[in-house]
Parts: C-alpha cells; structure tokens; sequence
C-alpha cells in the first residue's frame, strides 16, 4: 500500500483517458446538485476533500471495469487504477470542472436536472464563510429564472454576458488558453476588474489549479477478500457491497472466458435464470423482480456451491477444510462456478420439493432461509441417494431439529461446513451411527417455548404451523380432505387464532397466551370469517353451514390437535394444558428426542 498526493487536474486527466476507472462492482452515481456546489467551494478554498482510494492492476484488472460517468469515450481499454472509494466526489469533479457540457444532476426531490457550474467572483474572494453561496449553478441554456420562469435573475448564456455578471464557468479552470481569454473578456468589460482578478486567481482560481487528491493506492497482489473488506470499511455511509456484486465484475473480467465466447459472463443474468426457474415451480424461494429479490439469494447459492467445491477439494486432498467463508467465494473459479451452477440449482430444486412435503410452501412460511444452503449442498453432493427412505428420514429428522431447536439464528457458517460434512457421514452409517450432527445432538425444545411462540419472527413457530398441516389438519370450512400445499394457497389458508381476540378482551384481557401457537391453528379464509364470538358459538355456526352431524364435525376439530369439548365447553385453560401436551408430543416426534422442561434445560 502506498500513498500518493496528485494534483486534481492530473487526477480528473487519468479518469478522462480512461487510466483510471471503475471496478464494475461500483453503484452507479449520482450526487444532488446542493452536495456538488458544496463539493466545489471545499475545492476553491483548498480545504481537505478526504482520501480516495485505489487498486493497482499492474496492466490486468482483476474485474471488468468501465469509465467514471462522463468518461465514456475514454481511450484506454485496460485502467492502470481501479477506483474503489471516491467515486461520487471524483465523478462529480470531473464532470463539473473537466467537461464542457451540463452536468446530469438531481435536485433535493430527486427530480433531473442539467446543471453548469460558476463561481461569483466578487462573492468568492470575500469571506471564507461565504464561500458556498459563491458557486452558483445554472440550467443548461445558462440562464436563471424566477416566478414560474417569467423573471430573469442572471443570463450567462455567452461570455460577455458571464463577464459582465462577474460569474466565471468553472469548467474552463484547467483549461489554461480558454481561462486566458475569459480573463481578457472580463477585463473588457471594465477595468477595474483587473484588481477583481488578480485577487480572484490569487484566492480561488490557483488554489483550484494546484489542488491535491490524497490517493492510497492498493498493490496489484490485493486479495479479493481484501478489496471486499476494505470496500465496506470505506463506504459505511452506502449500500454495503455484497459477495455477488464483486463475483460479478470478477467474472465479467475472464479474459479466458471473453476469448472461448466472444462476450463476457453475466452472472446476474445467469442467477435471475436459476432463481426464475425455481420460483415458478417453488413459491417458497421467492421472486426476483426488477433486481429486487426475497426468498432465496444470489448470495444462498454461491454458498451452497462453494460448500460443494471446497468439499471436492478436500476429498481430492487439494483443500484442507469444507468453508463457504468469503474468501472461499470470492477464490471461486468460473469454470467451477459454471460446471456446478445446474447440479446445485438442481438441488434446490429437490429441496423445494422436500419443503412440499413439510407442508412449507411460501416464503412467508419458511422457518431458515439459511438452513436450505447446506441442505442443497448435501443434495448436490449425495445426489439420489437422498431419496431413499432412510436418508429422507434422517434428512428429517435433521431439518426439524434446526428448525425446533432454533439452531440457524445466530452466525451460521461455521454450522453450514458441520452440517455438510456431518450430515454426509451419519447418512452413510445409518440412523445408529454415532455420528449425530450437532445440529441433531445439540438440538432441544424446553416444554415452555410454546408460551412464547407468538408470531412469525420465529422459526420454531412456522415449524409448529407446517407440522400441524403436514399431520393432516383438516380444515373447519373445506373438510372434505386434509389440508396439502395446493389447498394451502387456493384457501388462503394462514395462522388463525382459535379463542378469539374478541373473546380475549371479553374474558381475559392482557393474558399473553392469546397470541401463543398453542391458540393458533391453520385455516382458510372463509373459515375465519365465521370464527366470532366464543368457540363454542362459532363451532355451532361452522358444523351447521357444513352440513355434517356435531359429532363428525368434532373429529375434524380433532385434527388440528385439539379436545372439541375444550372448545364446546369454552374452557380456555383446559384447551390450553390438553393442546400444549399435543404439540409438544409432535414436537418431540418430528425431532425424535424429547422435549425438556426449564430446570432440566438449565442443569
């Protein structure tokens, strides 16, 4: 690392030749027009601007780069330095005081704006503190206006005009010939203007000309990972980078692969196929539109890949250890990224399917995104062997112990790696092995959790929902059969309270079990619409509209986990104590070990 002070005429010379340019992992820019006069008054008064800095690429961008705004017609094809902090001041420097044609701004409502910039010479050699109020801009034709564009305030649309206003275009500053021959237009106009500039090149103009840009500059031999940490450590005010973005540039730079196909890899492109094609067939991953996604990330699949790719790796005995670190990202290959892209979109495939099966089909419902990223891995690695029952079973097993036990909601990667590698052993040796995943072993639900289970911030309360489905929850208004993923979405099936808000605030306002699991339950749409009142009155009402016998209609409550005489008795703390003693029996199957109670969790 090095640090550099050039002079800002060389700095903006570099960025307009193309020598200096864009990692293409950069955000575009755009600064309001109130922060670019602010930007240039600091200028003009020669006071710090900050450091910027930058990466060697010793003639070979490690990325795909591209110009600063402005620069497109720059020269050089291959930057000599790549931009990674000050990208905003340094565009916005050039297009102000380098290029002759309006700057693409914005205005404090974000609205368009086509911006000149001047300096008020007699405002600009007067106090320091005035400074800001000396750089003025103007529309593009140059001309100031007031009242619904009926006054005009100044005319600087030729170079009389601008001389007789005083206002010097701050775009010929580095322009030695033209500032000559605006200096002498100027003085035409009056000669005391002569004074006027001298103390004006003296106080502004020189101090623009000789201004300097403190520069660090990266060596060449800078990791990936080590631009990546430092580009979040110096754009704390931004959008944090992300992994996929600095993939994407590092991908679009592949000479190797330019050459072999004559355009370079757009991963963003290949990623919005995958992810297309697993939400059409599985909801529960998410959407991506106009590059906003939910559900399953680009950054969830480069994990899973890498999980694949260092445990190739350390099978063959060229990788120590299975990681999906950062750095194990951002060392990816593309060539292993394209080689494993389709086996591992094809594994989510397959764990889209599982979900079906655990009755979890929107995203809304899903209790770890993350917990899928080693679960593909596995697939992708194991491949069909998944499928026969007793891989499936301990594959359960082992999902529903991440999800009840609450394991994925602190840092995950370092689980990620246990999980692959544990999970690949205990499948081979059987369900007696002595291999148990952590994740498995370390796994407990304390009998009190259900109490505090209130709302889908928590995983173990959506496992609970999809458990209650997947154990045949009929629902209390479409009874003609279980409940199943497509009648999920087709009833606008959701978590529905059983003892009603409205009885709550009747009978026992403030009691905190109301918005417990345990008074929950899945039902449509149309069912909650009837469920007012007590659950005794409203139990009438649904076995009435259905049309079938209260004691038929009580084996269809039943499903749900719950004592229909509870309900019909209106008896709240018996439902509760009954209910609570059925899920933690389910909780306890689905994760095949047993429940704890607190002292026993606490010992």
């Amino acid at each position: 690392m090095a640090l550099d002070s050039p002079k800002l005429q060389k700095v903006l010379d570099d960025v307009a030749s193309g020598t200096l340019q864009l990692p293409d992992f950069q955000r575009d820019w755009k600064w309001d027009d109130q922060r670019i006069r602010e930007l240039i008054a600091t200028v003009t008064l020669d006071y710090p601007l900050g450091v910027v800095m930058t990466l060697e690429t010793g003639g070979q961008s490690p990325f795909r780069a591209r110009t600063l705004t402005g620069a497109e017609g720059a020269q050089a094809a291959t930057p000599d330095l790549l931009l990674l902090d000050g990208q905003q001041r340094l565009t916005s420097l050039f297009q102000a005081l380098r290029l002759n044609r309006p700057v693409k701004t914005v205005d404090a409502r974000n609205r368009e704006l086509r911006r000149w910039y001047y300096v008020d010479i007699a405002k600009a050699i007067g106090a320091a503190a005035d400074r800001d109020t000396a750089i003025v801009s103007v529309p593009e034709d140059k001309v100031l206006r007031s009242d619904f564009a009926r006054k005009v305030e100044l005319d600087l649309s030729s170079t009389e005009l601008e001389g007789r206003a005083a206002h010097f275009p701050l775009h010929l500053v580095f322009d030695v010939a033209q500032v000559n021959a605006w200096q002498r237009a100027f003085v035409q106009v009056d000669d005391a203007n002569w004074d006027l500039w001298s103390q004006f090149e003296q106080h502004v103009l020189n101090n623009v000309q000789a201004f300097q840009i403190p520069m660090i500059k990266l060596s060449a031999s800078t990791t990936k990972d080590a631009v990546c940490s430092v580009f979040e450590r110096v754009n704390t005010g931004g959008v944090p980078l992300n992994v996929f973005e600095l993939l994407t540039a590092t991908y679009a730079g592949d000479r190797e692969y330019e050459q072999d196909h004559g355009d370079y890899y757009r991963l963003p492109d290949a990623w919005q196929d995958i992810k297309k094609n697993l939400a059409t067939s599985y909801p529960v991953f998410g959407r991506l539109d106009n590059g906003i996604e939910d559900g399953l990330s680009s950054s969830d699949f480069l994990q899973a890949i890498a999980l694949v790719f260092t445990w190739e790796r350390k099978q063959d005995g060229r990788g120590a250890a299975v990681s999906c670190k950062r750095r194990d990202l951002l060392d990816l290959p593309l060539t292993d990224f394209i080689r494993l892209a389709p086996r591992v979109a094809e594994a989510f495939a397959w764990v889209g399917e599982f979900l079906l099966q655990q009755c979890i089909v929107k995203s809304a419902d899903l209790p770890y995104r993350t917990q899928l990223v080693p679960l593909a891995a596995v697939r992708s690695i194991l491949g069909d062997k998944t499928d026969s029952p007793e891989h499936h079973e301990l594959i359960t097993r082992w999902y529903w112990c991440g999800v009840l036990g609450e394991m994925y909601g602190g840092s995950t990667e370092s689980r990620f790696t246990r999980d692959v590698e544990q999970l690949i052993v205990w499948a081979g040796e059987g369900p007696n092995s002595a291999a148990v995943p952590d994740t498995v072993a370390e796994a407990v639900f304390v009998t009190d959790r259900l109490d505090t289970l209130t709302t889908r911030n928590s995983a173990a309360y959506k496992g609970v929902y999809a458990l209650l489905v997947n154990q045949g929850a009929v629902d209390w208004y479409y009874h003609k059969e279980p409940l199943n993923p497509g009648l999920l979405l087709e009833h606008y099936v959701d978590i529905r309270q059983i003892f009603t808000k409205g009885w709550f605030t009747r009978q026992r306002p403030g009691d905190p079990r109301a918005n417990s699991i345990v008074n929950k339950t899945p039902l449509s749409y149309s069912a909650s619409r009837s469920m007012a009142g007590s659950p005794a009155s409203y139990i009438r009402s649904l076995a009435a509209e259905s049309g079938i016998r209260p004691e038929w209609f009580d084996d269809v409550i039943a499903t749900h986990l719950v004592d229909p005489s509870t309900l019909r008795d209106d008896d709240f703390e018996a439902f509760y104590a009954d209910r609570s003693r059925q899920l933690l029996d389910l909780v306890h199957t689905s994760m095949g070990k047993r429940t704890v109670s607190r002292d026993e969790s606490d010992r």
